[in-house]
């Protein structure tokens, strides 16, 4: 079978799947249903990773890659066990302050538990840096001229107006490594206009005060990208007033130029200090990636793979919350767990096989960063090179399906196979619905 076909068959899939409801006698559309009201079930209590319900999903999952016919992914098993660890912050111990002017956390500021166990104190001047992007060859050059040693620097959130979504996404995830790489201990980052229409702060700060979770190294420390980074703050209004107060230009005017298309402020350096106060405890924890194979027909190409994954876990419970506190998480993303079962058992029993080898992967840990793919990236399994990844989130059930989008695919060959394969299936190809998120 080629990529395309394997394209084809996915879509098929989520095409069949959004008729469950109509379609009681479709194989597909019935096993779709199942598999996602047995994930969002409230026994499985909103599979947040490292809990009892992610496990029993995962377990589920397994036995459905057994019962498709593929091979265990890790050695003669199903389950990659990711070790993490949760970092939850001593909110009477951490504080933060702007020149000597107190901010409280999760009201006017918001500051997460960081990496280190114990109480830590960071205080230090700060630099504005623009969007805080930092690729001279791509034409992004916002340290060029501002010394950041030993400083703190305060980005815009997000990316320039006009550049591509998910490039601008690059920039965004990676903003603490570029602030690290020019010598910088801190980030602040300041929300823009933009922002605060797409997400507004009070939807920033709801919800109850989860810890934040890692995977760790082999030594048991928390992997992170910019270890160099120890203080990491995002401001609301008042508290980024007070951080340009007595700046060479207003706070207003730069957030009205980052709000055009094009607009990209320059930095310069800020008049007050910042200091970081927190104590961190952590707590280590496990949970598992699920990986299935289905080894390609063709001795040739079997030695490369197509990985086809969505993420299995989901945001557990809320307590705090009146009325109903699970979660379920039913589209978000037992919807796409169940396209990826009946892919693979699709697959697994067409007469033509792929002629690549394909790698099935329900990651754990997305909703807190994308941690379970990021594990299995550097944690590969098995020996095959990896040429693609195709990566099914939220196929919306509630209406027929029309259309897909195909995030990054116009990035590489498999854009123009992404299109045939939709066009076979009748759906249509839409490009990125909100870029500016």
């Amino acid at each position: 079978m080629s990529a395309r076909t394997l394209f084809a068959a996915t879509l098929l899939i989520a095409s069949a799947s959004a008729l469950a409801a109509d379609s009681p006698r479709d194989p597909t559309a019935s096993a779709m249903r199942a598999h996602i009201e047995f994930l969002a079930d409230d026994a499985l209590e909103g599979r947040d990773t490292g809990s009892r319900g992610h496990e029993i999903a995962a377990k589920y999952v397994a036995a459905q890659f057994r019962l498709a016919g593929l091979e265990p992914g890790v050695g003669s098993g199903w389950l990659q066990s990711v070790p993490f660890v949760a970092a939850e912050l001593d909110v009477e111990k951490s504080r933060f302050s702007i020149g000597g002017q107190a901010f409280a956390n999760r009201k006017e500021v918001l500051f997460g538990a960081g990496r280190v166990a114990g109480s830590r104190s960071v205080e230090a001047g700060v630099v504005f840096v623009g969007f805080g992007i930092d690729d001279p060859k791509g034409g992004y050059d916002d340290y060029r001229g501002l010394n950041v040693k030993g400083k703190i620097v305060a980005v815009l959130q997000g990316f320039p107006k006009g550049m591509p979504s998910d490039i601008g996404a690059h920039y965004g995830r990676t903003k603490p490594q570029m602030a690290q790489k020019r010598g910088a201990i801190g980030v602040i980052t300041v929300r823009t206009l933009e922002r605060e229409r797409t997400r507004p702060w009070t939807r920033e700060t709801e919800g109850p005060f989860h810890p934040s979770l890692a995977w760790t190294q082999p030594d048991g420390q928390p992997f992170t990208e910019a270890p160099g980074i120890v203080a990491a703050v995002t401001l609301h209004d008042k508290a980024a007033e007070a951080l340009f107060s007595g700046a060479k230009r207003p706070l207003a005017e730069l957030l009205a130029e980052a709000d055009r298309v094009g607009g990209r402020p320059k930095g310069f350096a800020l008049t007050p200090k910042v200091k970081l106060e927190r104590t961190t405890k952590l707590s280590p924890l496990t949970s598992p990636n699920v990986l299935g194979v289905l080894p390609g027909s063709d001795p040739a190409l079997a030695g490369e793979a197509v990985v086809m994954m969505g993420h299995l876990d989901h945001i557990g419970t809320d307590p705090s919350r009146e009325g109903d506190k699970i979660f379920n998480g039913a589209m978000d993303n037992a919807s796409g767990i169940a396209a990826l079962i009946e892919a693979a058992k699709m697959l697994a029993a067409s007469p033509n096989r792929p002629r690549r080898t394909v790698v099935f992967a329900a990651v754990t840990g997305e909703e807190k960063g994308l941690l379970g793919a990021d594990y299995l990236a550097r944690h590969p399994v098995g020996s095959f090179k990896r040429v693609a990844v195709v990566n099914l989130d939220m196929p919306i059930l509630t209406y027929d399906f029309t259309d897909v989008v195909a995030f990054g695919a116009e990035h590489s060959t498999m854009g123009p196979i992404v299109a045939a394969a939709a066009a076979k299936a009748g759906v249509t190809l839409s490009p990125d619905p909100t870029p500016a998120e």
